[in-house]
Order: C-alpha cells, then structure tokens, then sequence
C-alpha cells in the first residue's frame, strides 16, 4: 500500500507543480528573509533600508544633508540632496533605470565598482524590497532640471516614469507605507527612529540629518544632527554617564590598502604575531578605518563596531583586528616604558578591554557581510587592515601622552589583579556547583524534570511569595528559587564581589552555566529563566538589578531567547462566578465596561431579579473567606476591593497575597499566563540606560526621573 502511494506522487509530480516567483513576488511571500522579521524591527528596517541609499550618496560625497519624516497614516519621506537615481532608458532592460532599481532585485550602482566606491548595501536589495512591502510607494528625483516621479503599489508600477516639473539641484526622495497585511504593526517608533539616525550621523562626519515627526496635529517635532568629530564625538557621547580615566580621546582615520597575510593564519592568536608595516600589503582593495577610544573608570567593555555606516552587534574581522592590536600595543609599550617588569605577566585582551569604549567604523568597497541583516563582517582584508592602522598610531599616541599610557596601563594591570581574584573567588564557590549535582543551593526548590527543555526557573521575590509559587507550581517542570531583599547592582561591582554575594551566587550556581570566561550556555540546566517580581516600586527595582545582572554577565541567555518576566495580574474582577484578571488599569476599565454592558443587557431582557440592589461601598475582602466584611473602606494587608454595580475588584498588593491557586492560574500556569520575552534590539541604547539607572552618577538619573516620571503607570507611592 505504502509502495503504490509512493508510486502515484511521484506521476503527480509535474513540471506544472513547480512555482516560479517573478519580481518581486518573493520578498512578499518570504518578508523575512530580506528585513530580518514582520516585527516592529522588521518595520524600521524599510527605514533603514532607505536611509542607506542616502548614505551611501553622502559616503561618495554628493550628498551633503538628509531628511527623514514621519507621516499622517504611518507613511515615511526620505529625501537627501545627492545626485538622484538615474531616470534613462537602461540598455538591457529597455527601461527607466528608476523603475529597475524599484522593481528588480539585485540591481543598483552597487555592482561592479561604477556608482559606488562603497556602500551600506550588500545584495542591492534594499529599495526594492521596501517597494514590495509596501501599500503605496512615491519616488521623485530631480535631475537635469526636471523632475521626475514614478508610483508603485505594492512593487508593482502605477505609470511610467515621467517628468512632472521644474526642479532646482539634485536629490532623491521617497515617500513609502508600509503594507498592514505584511507587519504586526505599522506605527514607527520615534525613539527607535532618533537613535539610529543619530548613530549614523556620528558615522557621517559633516553630513547633517534632519528628523520630522509630522504623524499629529499641533504635536510636530524635529532634531538635526551634525557632528564635525565623526566617532570621537559618538565617544564622548557614550562616555558622558562615566568619568573618564584620561582626558583626551585617542582618534585616528586613514585609508590603507592590506592583503591577507599569507604566512599566518587567519585565526591568529590575540596579542600575537608581529606589526606588518603598510608596505607589508599590496592589495588592490583600500579600506578606510576610523577608530576613537576613551577608557572610563568602569568594569566592563563597550565596543561598536560599523562597515559601510552598518552597525555589527556581532563584530567580525574589524574587531578581532582591533582587539589583536590593542593588546600587543599596550603589552608592547609597557615593556618599553618598563612598566612591565621582566618577571611580570603580559596584560591580557581581558584586561585591556576593561572599562573600554571604543568604536571602529570601516569603509570598503565589498563587504562581505553575514545575511542581509548584516551581523557581522567577514572581510579578512579589513582585520589586516585595522590591526596595522590603528597599532601603528595608538603606539604613537601613548608615547606622545605618557600620563595618560600610565593611567591606561594602570587601569588594565588592576584589573588583572582582580581577574586573579575573581578566578580564585569563583573556583571556590563554583568547583563543585551545579554541573556535578552538587551543592545547588538550599532555597531552590528544584523541578523533577532532568531535561532542560522542558524546564523553567522562576526567580521570585521575596519567601513569601517564594512559599505560593512552590505550593502552586507544577512541580514537575517548574523550578523556584526566592531571593532575599535586593541582589548586589552589579553596574558597580566586579566579578569577585559579586560571587561573595549569596543571591547572586545562589543564581549562578542553580543555572548551571558558570560565568565569566567559563561560562557555557549549554549547560544552561533550564530553557526558560523567568523573573517574578511584584508590580510595584520594589519589584520593578528588584527586576532592574536583576535585567542588569543578565545583561553584563549572561548576555548570551537573553540573545538566546532564554529570559523572560512574568506578569502578575494588577487586579481580580469578580462578580458571581465570573472571574476576571486584569494586567493594567487601561485593561480594568475595558474589562469593567465589558461586565456592566452583559449585566445591562441581562437587565433588560429581565433575566435579573428586579430587587437586585447595587451597592458603592467600599469593602474588604478576606481572600480566604467568602464571607464580606465592611471596614469603612480602609486598606488591608491583602488587597482593597470595591463592589461597584455588583463587580467586585481586589488590588493585588504583591505576589504573597495571592493564593497558590490564584497564582498558578493566573501567573504560572502556561495555558494562561502571560510573559514578556527580554531581547536587546538597540545594545547601544540599552548599554546607555544601564548606566544611567545603574552607575555611580546621580545627575544623570535624575534627568531621566525627570523626564519620564509623567509616562510611568501603576506606581504605588
């Protein structure tokens, strides 16, 4: 039977069955594999994608500004001053170049060396792909005096290119709305919007950008950004919640054209291998590389890393060339200035990269990026490249500023001294650990599972809270481990203070990985970590430190997509049998309208008793009792609740006033709860708000309570 089956599909398998997608069709049909996802980054990637092109025209230098504006009914403009898309007739394809660029993937000036000496742009995708994903699409382009303009519906031409005017100058603008079909949502986020635009004029020293938010009536705003310091200045910016250990900011910018170094292999230890000189590469391919660095009095490394203006989360050649000659360089000069002693060990990159910032932008003319998302960069040109580039000049720099190498090197020979002491501090609290079944600590009540994939870690706060969720949870795949009070702010803290810490070390030791340099992400024993805090002040400050513990030392758990915070309901609504839990006071409201129209209709079709009386009192309720006590309306311990139009509403004060039963139903259970998966879509402007609400500096704080103490909601004072 099996066998005919076999037989009969394989006669149905004809050449009719196989689909061609022309044009565009398949970046419609498969949105992800060209913007990453139909998420919100997805959405502002159609930005990004844009803004590039006009980019690349200031990179080549006919582009001097550009503007970006949000639009009523979330349309988008983007418009610079370049040269303009071409509008003639294209040999081949017998049309307007303009509508190639528009409707055809892989066609653009960023093929074979003609329009572009380098660009943001890897398979000349990005323009078209943006005309596929959108409802409407407008482009104008000014050249040779006209004015021409083309309109696109979903990918697909409305007319032909045809002049529409007169026009002054040159330029390039596109007016685009993203199609609802394709995004979740179609409503572009302004912060979103402002800090990448503000990161790519740093990378564009000299271009000015101009931002527009035109959405809403009488609520117009605008930023301009200029910076004539390119990378220096973006330094300084992210040093401004930090006090630098040397004042002046180390920059360099030069072209130079490297090979691949034949005699030594790629992966090439780091801090070894001896500095080639320029002469040393014969290349025909030149890169650019800019690199400005500070060093500020902190813990940890802040390093971004740019090709072609295109940020690379995950780094690449860039970095590791980067990094091999930081290390050599300082090794190199402390030798020399006899800061190292003969008997003293060499510095480690670890120890160089400590309380670093630094950026490295590079520009060259193939990038070889992973993925149109562009992560990481592979080029093994451009390691060669930055190695030689900026080994040579930081040497330069720390002998023309003795004080400031001193205070470098002072910096990274203290944070040797506590790397030894944080390896001998996590050996002996972590020889044993968890890998071996040994010593997990006593306040985890562990699951039964063995299986990582079926397990889950909930950390909560408080014993109180920790006693419901053991007596609720399901005990067969759902661990719990209660914190004592606030865990240790590891912004301000090394590696060998935190591991005196007994929450923090009572976390590590349950999850299994280790930390630090001996941290394994596969032997995370749980797949997934949720925070379970309550939904106050406390609470949101209790699941700061620890989103500022996973986030300096287990990022990899979050890149992953292993953690996660819970979200207790905000209140219960109760009438009869009818129960409701509610998440937010917005939802309260809806919900509680919801429940007096069902009543209001039920009264009208006479199906409640006409004597049925309303009562407004305000009332406590015993969560324990069915029975209702009238305290005049005084808080209590467990929680307030109003019996309004028969509705009953119980405030939940924190998760050690609600039942084991409520909690698991409402928090725990994974046929109803709810959970936020935590990402890091913008590590730059997450690292910044770390340091913000995590650093030593008051004042900067301050300024963010300031400003955004008017959107904060649900805040018990």
């Amino acid at each position: 039977m099996s066998s005919t089956k076999t037989k009969n599909s394989a006669v149905e398998y004809k050449a009719d069955q196989i689909t061609v997608l022309e044009g565009l069709e398949p970046v419609r049909r498969r949105p992800g594999m060209y913007i990453g996802s139909t998420g919100p980054s997805g959405l502002h990637h159609l930005v990004w994608e844009v803004v590039d092109n006009s980019i690349d025209e200031a990179m080549a230098g006919y582009a001097t500004e550009v503007a970006i504006s949000l639009l009523a009914d979330n349309m988008v403009e983007v418009s610079d001053n370049g040269r303009g898309i071409p509008v003639d007739i294209h040999k081949q394809y017998k049309v307007s170049a303009l509508e190639l660029a528009l409707t055809k993937l892989h066609a653009g000036g960023k093929f074979g060396g003609g329009g572009y000496k380098v660009s943001s742009g890897l398979h000349g995708v990005g323009v078209s792909v943006v005309n596929a994903l959108s409802t409407y699409l407008k482009a104008e382009v000014k050249r040779d005096g006209q004015l021409w303009m083309q309109e696109y519906k979903r990918g697909v031409p409305l007319k032909k290119v045809k002049a529409v005017g007169k026009a002054k100058g040159t330029g390039t603008t596109i007016t685009f709305q993203a199609d609802k079909d394709i995004f979740e949502t179609t409503e572009f986020d302004w912060s979103i919007i402002i800090d990448h635009l503000r990161n790519q004029a740093y990378l564009s020293k000299g271009i000015k950008i101009n931002v527009f938010d035109e959405r809403i009536k009488n609520k117009f705003r605008s930023y301009e950004f200029y910076f004539e310091g390119g990378v220096k200045s973006y330094v300084k910016h992210l040093n401004s919640n930090n006090d630098p250990k040397h004042s002046s900011v180390f920059y360099v910018e030069k072209e130079i054209v490297p090979v691949k170094d034949n005699n030594k292999e790629d992966g090439a230890v780091e801090g070894q291998g001896e500095h080639k000189s320029e002469e040393h590469y014969k290349n025909t391919n030149p890169v650019l590389v800019e690199v400005a660095l500070q060093y500020v009095d902190d813990y940890r490394e802040s390093v971004l890393a740019f090709a072609n203006h295109v940020y690379n989360p995950e780094g690449g050649m860039h970095v590791v060339g980067f990094r091999t000659a930081l290390t050599r360089t300082l090794n190199n000069y402390a030798r020399k200035a006899n800061i190292l002693k003969e008997k003293d060990e060499n510095i480690t990159g670890e120890d160089a990269r400590e309380g670093l910032t630094a950026v490295i932008s590079v520009k060259v003319r193939e990038p070889q990026f992973e993925g149109q998302t562009k992560t990481k960069l592979g080029n093994p040109e451009v390691r060669a490249a930055v190695d030689s580039v900026f080994g040579e000049y930081f040497y330069v720099f720390l002998e023309e500023h003795p004080r400031e190498a001193e205070a470098i090197i002072g910096k990274c020979l203290l944070a040797a001294q506590a790397r030894r002491a944080a390896k001998q501090a996590r050996e002996t609290v972590l020889r044993k650990g968890a890998l071996d079944g040994f010593a997990l600590p006593g306040k985890l009540a562990d699951c039964s599972s063995k299986d990582p994939k079926n397990s889950e870690l909930y950390i909560v706060e408080g014993d109180s809270a920790g006693g419901s969720a053991k007596q609720g949870r399901d005990r067969e795949t759902q661990a719990i481990l209660p914190l004592r009070g606030k865990i240790l702010n590891v912004e301000r803290a090394r590696l060998d203070k935190m591991l005196a810490n007994n929450e923090v070390k009572s976390l590590i030791i349950a999850m299994g990985t280790n930390i630090g340099e001996q941290f394994d992400i596969e032997e995370l024993r749980y797949d997934r970590i949720i925070i379970m805090t309550d939904a106050d002040v406390d609470g949101a400050h209790i699941r700061t430190l620890l989103l500022t513990l996973f986030y300096r030392y287990f990022p990899e758990i979050i890149r992953q997509n292993h953690l996660y915070i819970a979200q207790p309901p905000l209140y219960q609504l109760k009438k009869g049998a009818q129960i409701h839990y509610v998440y937010s006071d917005e939802e309260k409201e809806k919900v509680l309208a919801e429940m007096q129209k069902i009543s209001d209709d039920k009264k009208t079709k006479n199906l409640v008793k006409k004597d049925e009386s309303i009562s407004t009192k305000k009332e406590i309720i015993d969560p324990d009792s069915e029975s209702v006590t009238d305290e005049g309306g005084e808080e209590s311990a467990v929680g307030e609740e109003e019996k309004s139009t028969g509705i009953r509403i119980q405030r939940y004060k924190g998760l050690g006033e609600m039942n084991p039963d409520q909690l698991w139903e409402t928090t725990m259970n994974p046929a109803n709860r709810v959970l936020l998966r935590v990402s890091i879509t913008d590590a730059v402007k997450a690292d910044e708000t770390f340091d913000i609400l995590m650093g030593a500096e008051v004042a900067p704080r301050k300024k963010f309570i300031q400003t955004h103490a008017k959107s904060v909601k649900n805040l018990d004072i």
